[in-house]
């Protein structure tokens, strides 16, 4: 049976699942863990930049469909590159693929154990033990070879999206927009709302875990092709809503100040303890279904990389309840370190950064093997490197 057959078994992914898995690879950490970052670069355009982001993600998104349908197999943009042959660019980028995939898993645990402390009250060395906890507990959870059901992800998903809905349309009913302005020296423009997409585009990590799953999905090439852009249009369009929303309930000042439970926050000022709790337990939940998601499909990339002999052969083995136990432990223990030594707002920049990189590749292969349409190809090329440069331009201290 190839890829673009339809499953015969009960297990294959279906439309609806394939959104839910997009959608909920990106709202599962990205949200709860950027909003408070991008708002304290971007200010009042905070939005601006989600919508930026958003478009150099649909970009991306198209890409990748493209790609992956043109070369009919999984694996993403390694796959990608082996199939113009470039087996050492591969190589290369699949370790590039692991890193910030284990940059994200360690964005999510320190968002897991920010809320998760904050409910009783406490910060510091909480947070990080709470959230070493977070992926040890779902480091387990992959060894043990258990899985998430379609069914189980649809309703997350759908919680998580009434939620945070619901927090905005408060949010913009009670419409102050002079609370999105931050008060410090300097104006907000334009410019920052164009580093803040670069900051911000972690949020967007997520979707192309579908790329992975091609395999497993009924109808693949179809089933890629709508899934994919119709997850990043209902992301894209939460994020903006949720910017404008939480930022005039609670003040940008008092979201940056607290910008790691910045949704918490809002939670409050909506509906007091109830908003309060209700969030921080849809942002517990989401960081915890995005860690074992990205540590079940980073492992598996790796996995397939080593039968290709791209990465050391240890990868590749299996424990006795057969899941790939190398690539899960090596996630793991490396996210635990930068958990350990990472703030939210180093790991979040880090993270934008290597995924702004990858997605500018696939926009590039995607334009040179001439998939679809290339000018959306181009698009998506130009807007990844401009974000990275602005990304890194900030770093630097020149914008």
């Amino acid at each position: 049976m190839t890829s673009g057959e339809a499953k015969g078994n009960g297990h294959a992914l279906g439309l609806g699942g394939a959104w839910a898995m997009a959608v909920g690879g990106m709202i599962g950490g990205g949200i709860f863990s950027t909003l408070g970052v991008v708002i304290s670069v971007a200010g009042e355009w905070s939005w601006l930049s989600f919508l930026l982001g958003g478009a150099i993600a649909l970009a991306s998104g198209h890409s990748y469909s493209a790609l992956t349908r043109q070369i009919d197999e999984p694996g993403g943009s390694y796959a990608y590159l082996r199939s113009i042959g470039r087996p050492k660019a591969a190589r290369f980028v699949v370790w590039l693929l692991i890193a910030g995939y284990t940059l994200t898993v360690s964005v999510y645990a320190v968002t897991f154990g920010a809320y998760a402390a904050n409910v009783f009250g406490q910060d510091g060395l909480l947070i990080t033990m709470a959230g070493i906890a977070a992926i040890v507990l779902l480091t387990g959870v992959n060894l043990a070879g258990a899985t998430e059901s379609t069914v189980i992800e649809l309703v997350a998903v759908w919680g998580k999206l009434i939620i945070l809905l619901g927090l905005a349309m408060l949010g913009i009913w009670h419409w102050a927009p002079e609370k999105l302005m931050l008060e410090h020296g300097h104006p907000i423009g334009w410019g920052e709302a164009l580093v803040g997409t670069g900051v911000v585009f972690m949020a967007y990590e997520g979707f192309q875990l579908l790329s992975y799953d091609y395999d497993e999905m009924k109808d693949a090439p179809r089933t890629i092709a709508v899934a994919m852009p119709l997850a990043i249009g209902v992301t894209t369009a939460v994020y903006i809503l949720v910017a404008l929303g939480a930022g005039m309930l609670a003040g940008a000042d008092d979201i940056v100040k607290q910008e790691e439970v910045a949704l918490a926050v809002a939670g409050r000022e909506a509906l007091g303890a109830f908003g309060f709790y209700a969030v921080s337990l849809a942002a517990v939940f989401s960081a915890a279904s995005a860690i074992n998601a990205t540590v079940f499909a980073t492992a598996r990339l790796a996995e397939h990389a080593a039968r290709d002999e791209e990465l050391p052969g240890i990868f590749a083995k299996r424990s006795s309840r057969d899941v790939p136990w190398a690539g899960i432990t090596l996630i793991a223990a490396a996210a635990i370190v930068l958990v350990v030594i990472g703030g939210i707002e180093s790991l979040v920049e880090g993270a934008s950064f290597v995924f702004l990189l990858i997605f500018a590749l696939v926009n590039a292969i995607a334009w040179i093997r001439r998939a679809d349409s290339r000018w959306i190809a181009l698009a998506g090329l130009a807007g990844s490197l401009s974000a990275a440069v602005m990304l890194v331009l900030y770093l630097a201290g020149v914008v």
